[in-house]
């Protein structure tokens, strides 16, 4: 049997799409289509069903995939040259995160070679463009929903949030002004709902789209907010801020490494390593 076939049928399988398996295998669209179709014919078996957006396993594709994988997977390993870092990751997570947490998890990789391009965006454009091949490695605040196939993602930790106010607030949060990151205050109204069980009263009075800002705002005493407890922990423990509501169980959000299912290069593989080791301090 052809191992090109085997390949393109793999990377197929993973990106859940022959357009999308085609940039990684340096291989045109009808090129891909015309090795599957000619594994098909060898086999004797329909490996894929097409479908508007994509293609979908049928059951003797997924038992071949899991047959074969390790041992492709291994051939390419051999193949990949001695340079772990020989060419840039690209990497994307939302802007307050990756500026604070994952950057300085990657300080060691770039002092021994690693070249990092660096974008920032909603978790749901960065995870389609991760599916476009546009990153190697996405942080992202959401798991990738199932129907986006060819997409692997890691847990790294939780993310606690917190009702903050600035240093000598006294009021009513539920009735204070509020500092949010949108219009429809996303984070606001989840924290409100799952602590306090009512949707927030109002709209907010000042909206910064960015968490950093809405963190500025809240010290400057605009209001209160709801803010990820690692991006106010220094502002907390100095008093600057102070806590206003402590819940037994406070709302937290599980923050995912997300990678193509497909074999990660050694330069992506060493960073979302880097980061799981690190996000235990997180």
């Amino acid at each position: 049997m052809d191992l090109d076939l085997l390949r393109t049928f793999l990377a197929v399988h993973r990106a859940g799409s022959l357009t999308g398996a085609a940039p990684s295998l340096g291989l045109s669209q009808p090129t891909v289509t015309a090795q599957v179709r000619a594994l098909e014919e060898e086999l004797g078996q329909q490996l894929f069903v097409r479908r508007a957006r994509g293609v979908t396993p049928t059951s003797a594709a997924d038992e071949l995939a899991a047959r074969i994988a390790p041992h492709v997977d291994a051939l390419a390993a051999v193949t990949v040259g001695d340079d772990p870092f020989a060419a840039p990751v690209h990497l994307a997570g939302p802007a307050e995160l990756t500026t604070i947490r994952v950057l300085p998890a990657l300080a060691g990789l770039v002092a021994s070679g690693l070249r990092l391009r660096v974008t920032f965006g909603l978790a749901d454009d960065l995870l389609a463009g991760l599916a476009e091949r546009r990153y190697d490695l996405v942080v992202s605040t959401i798991r990738p929903r199932p129907r986006r196939r060819g997409l692997a993602a890691t847990p790294l930790t939780d993310e606690e949030f917190v009702l903050v106010g600035p240093r000598g607030f006294d009021g009513d949060p539920r009735t204070a002004p509020l500092v949010a990151y949108a219009e429809d205050l996303p984070i606001i109204r989840r924290y409100w709902r799952s602590v306090l069980g009512v949707r927030p009263p109002a709209g907010p009075a000042v909206v910064v789209p960015d968490l950093r800002g809405v963190l500025t705002c809240v010290l400057a005493g605009f209001g209160v907010s709801v803010l990820p407890r690692y991006l106010c922990a220094a502002e907390l423990a100095s008093g600057a801020l102070i806590a206003l509501l402590e819940p037994e169980e406070p709302p937290i959000n599980t923050l995912f490494a997300v990678t193509r299912a497909e074999p990660c290069r050694a330069g992506p593989a060493a960073v979302r390593d880097a980061l799981l080791a690190d996000a235990a301090r997180w």
